[in-house]
């Protein structure tokens, strides 16, 4: 069954707010047609995430094997744990018609459109390196020196926009929540997606 939804990858350096804007626009659409997919990690959870919703946690042992039996759309290793995202599961949502959201940094990316060329790739960036630094710290769940590793990766990080097809500048948040909803509403009418959706309608109306 040919795609009919669309895999969007979603990247930006820790804090710059991509899950923020992910969730809002999944809370403001209230429909079915778009998803997160759930990745797999060998990170611990986080204080209030919950097993198969947040992530599905696993052992590196466990990994690792699902490495080699080819389980994996993408999978990469970021600050010493691993994250990896399942193919069947990717593709059985996209032949639903429903767009799914990975939620990666620009290694997982490359894989991605290796794999999936039509992928369209949203790089979300900070106002400035300050507020970057301010809302790590804010978040109260990472010590200085955690911190103070991922503001060194993300100058690194930010330098792969150029590998996307889209740049949302999360300054003001609303206006970035907008942006990015205009850019899956632009998709979902695009031609190729309605020519598959509606091959009925077009067959009539051209009869």
């Amino acid at each position: 069954m040919s795609a009919l939804g669309t895999l969007y990858v979603v990247s930006a350096p820790s804090g710059a707010g991509k899950s923020s804007l992910i969730k809002a626009y999944l809370d403001q659409e209230q429909n079915d047609l778009a998803q997160v997919s759930v990745s797999h990690t060998t990170r611990a959870p986080r204080p209030g995430e919950e097993n198969t919703i947040h992530y599905h946690f696993v052992s590196e042992d466990d990994f690792k094997a699902m490495i080699k039996q080819g389980d994996f759309f993408e999978w990469a290793e970021v600050f010493g744990n691993y994250y990896g995202t399942s193919k069947k599961a990717i593709e059985d949502t996209l032949a639903q018609g429903k767009d799914v959201f990975l939620d990666i940094d620009w290694q997982g990316a490359r894989q991605v459109v290796e794999l999936m060329p039509t992928a369209k790739r949203i790089f979300i960036l900070p106002p400035s390196k300050q507020e970057l630094e301010s809302r790590l710290n804010n978040r109260g769940q990472d010590s200085a020196e955690v911190i103070a590793d991922r503001m060194a990766q993300a100058q690194s990080e930010m330098s792969h926009y150029n590998e996307y097809d889209y740049i949302v500048i999360n300054d003001d948040f609303d206006t970035a929540l907008a942006d990015f909803t205009a850019i899956l509403r632009a998709q979902r009418t695009s031609q190729s997606i309605q020519t598959k959706k509606h091959q009925n309608l077009l067959s009539d109306l051209l009869a």
